[in-house]
């Protein structure tokens, strides 16, 4: 484990000079618009600490571009809150980092700008959507990465690269001045090499004290009937040694099926991201902009199929489906994969096909903790040389916790 504080050793003007130069050569692959900007605060809790930020975050007299060149101009007046946040805190900024076009695929895969590689898996990609603030982590220029997560596009990439991707509660952090994908899923969290730096970030940035407090233990609950299909033969074996390992360390975890996740799998969960994506960006540019990724385009324009009728049935029915889960998992942990397959190559999503199947996926497993407005961490893992996820979920106000809980488990898991 990496002691959070170990930034505090090093010479920061040193590092900061050779971010620069990264930054520099990295440009377009891994930063949208480079910049970097040194923090006046020498006592704070990230006093020392570089972090980059996602490109659909406000930091002021910067453009937030949110992956796309339509946005190119949208020059930021003010920092987003959770970026005054981090300032305030003492954090060094980097960014603003690549990302996919409007946050919309778990892929990472940018047309415009590039897609960095992956730095623990060279030729594949790094997944998405904060595939440059993944980067930046694993290469060492940052020690934590701002971005969003919608259907786990901090886990994601944090299981694709190596590091600790921490999707918390929606309400614990503020999305003010962050560019959405769906207003019902985004949560606002970061990533780092480890549970506690992660959570040193989430105490920064959260304004949810009630978020805090660890309550009642936390039942770890493996889904049978969920999270476990069309895994890659080297994801399953990993998955089945990571449970030895902890149930090795003392660790209590239960198999069952659940009839929830049937209930779970029949909701349209696509329609969030469509229709409110749909809603938000045409004020702000044309949908047919032939400057549009062509795979964004295609699932914004999926929204167009769906009446308001149909699209309030099926916020009804989340609804109805987060009070199941609070009421009868109100202290359970869903422990899975976090992503079903390893880092697929550049050239497995050159077609449409594979790239919709790919991209669904990846998304599959960590999606879940959205829907029901949970709380969900990815924690990195090797097996056979390839680097993997566990992904531990919460209910909604579990932080804490769950936290508490991931620092158990990432010690068992070296």
């Amino acid at each position: 484990m990496i002691d959070h504080k170990a930034w505090c050793n090093r010479d920061l003007t040193e590092h900061l000079n050779t971010v620069s130069n990264d930054i520099t050569e990295n440009r377009g692959a891994v930063f949208i618009e480079p910049f970097i900007e040194v923090a006046d605060i020498k006592n704070g809790p990230l006093s020392g600490a570089v972090v980059s930020i996602k490109a659909t975050f406000d930091v002021k007299g910067h453009s937030s571009s949110g992956g796309t060149t339509l946005l190119k101009d949208h020059l930021a007046q003010q920092d987003a809150h959770a970026v005054a946040l981090l300032r305030a805190a003492g954090a060094c900024l980097v960014g603003h980092t690549n990302m996919t076009e409007l946050a919309y695929s778990g892929v990472g895969l940018n047309p415009h700008y590039g897609t960095p590689d992956n730095p623990v898996a060279p030729g594949c990609i790094p997944g998405g959507s904060t595939s440059g603030g993944a980067v930046t982590v694993a290469k060492g220029m940052a020690d934590i990465a701002l971005g969003t997560d919608t259907g786990g596009s901090l886990r994601i990439p944090a299981a694709f690269c190596g590091l600790t991707g921490f999707k918390p509660s929606q309400s614990s952090v503020s999305r003010e001045g962050c560019l959405p994908l769906s207003e019902s899923l985004d949560s606002v969290g970061v990533m780092a090499r480890n549970v506690e730096t992660c959570e040193l970030a989430w105490n920064v940035l959260t304004s949810n004290k009630a978020s805090q407090q660890a309550d009642a233990p936390l039942t770890i609950v493996v889904p049978k009937n969920f999270g476990f299909d069309d895994l890659d033969e080297d994801v399953a074996d990993g998955f089945k040694v990571a449970l030895d390992n902890l149930k090795n360390h003392g660790v209590v975890v239960q198999n069952c099926d659940l009839s929830l996740f049937e209930t779970y799998k029949a909701l349209p969960v696509w329609q969030f991201s469509a229709v409110e994506s749909r809603r938000y960006y045409k004020q702000l540019f044309s949908l047919e902009d032939g400057q549009l990724d062509p795979r964004v385009k295609q699932r914004i324009k999926r929204g167009e199929g769906v009446s308001e009728q149909v699209f309030m049935e099926t916020c009804a029915q989340r609804s109805a489906l987060m009070t199941r889960f609070q009421n009868e998992h109100a202290n359970t942990v869903f422990l899975m994969p976090t992503v079903a397959c390893l880092p697929p190559k550049f050239d497995q999503l050159e077609s449409d096909e594979n790239f919709d199947r790919i991209n669904l996926l990846c998304l599959r497993n960590t999606t879940f903790a959205n829907v029901i407005d949970g709380c969900s961490i990815s924690l990195p893992y090797s097996f056979n040389s390839n680097v993997m996820g566990l992904m531990l979920t919460a209910m909604n106000g579990k932080d804490q916790s769950l936290l508490k809980l991931a620092k158990v488990i990432e010690t068992a898991l070296s």
